[in-house]
């Protein structure tokens, strides 16, 4: 049963202006685990990870109903791709299943969340 759905659209602009405007901004947003896969990345690829992450991170405080901040924060979701390149949430506060989906343009990045409870309300 579907529980929650949460839904971001970002300015890769943005997010790259923020990045290089404040250094501690990567370890803000991105896990180790994350981190270690932004590295792999130059250029246009590495703004789409960070700003990817952040949207999807996003799109998960609005499915789970709290936004991000003291509830959920950044650090409490991790999501890696898989070997295929598609975002897989490898931790996250929520106890059932979680549905990443993530989407460029040259200059946006829209995320998806679904949380998947698996027993019926």
């Amino acid at each position: 049963m579907i529980v929650g759905l949460g839904v971001d659209l970002t300015s890769l602009g943005r997010v790259d202006r923020l990045a290089q405007r404040h250094p501690q901004f990567v370890d803000r947003i991105l896990t180790p685990g994350e981190q270690e896969q932004y590295r792999q990345f130059r250029g246009q690829r590495a703004v789409e990870y960070l700003a990817g992450r952040w949207s999807l991170k996003e799109s998960f405080g609005k499915a789970m109903g709290t936004g991000i901040g003291k509830t959920v924060g950044f650090q409490d979701v991790e999501i890696v791709d898989n070997q295929s390149g598609a975002p897989v949430v490898t931790r996250s506060p929520f106890t059932g299943r979680v549905h990443a989906s993530v989407s460029h343009t040259a200059t946006l990045v829209m995320t998806e969340i679904i949380l998947e409870s698996e027993h019926e309300k």
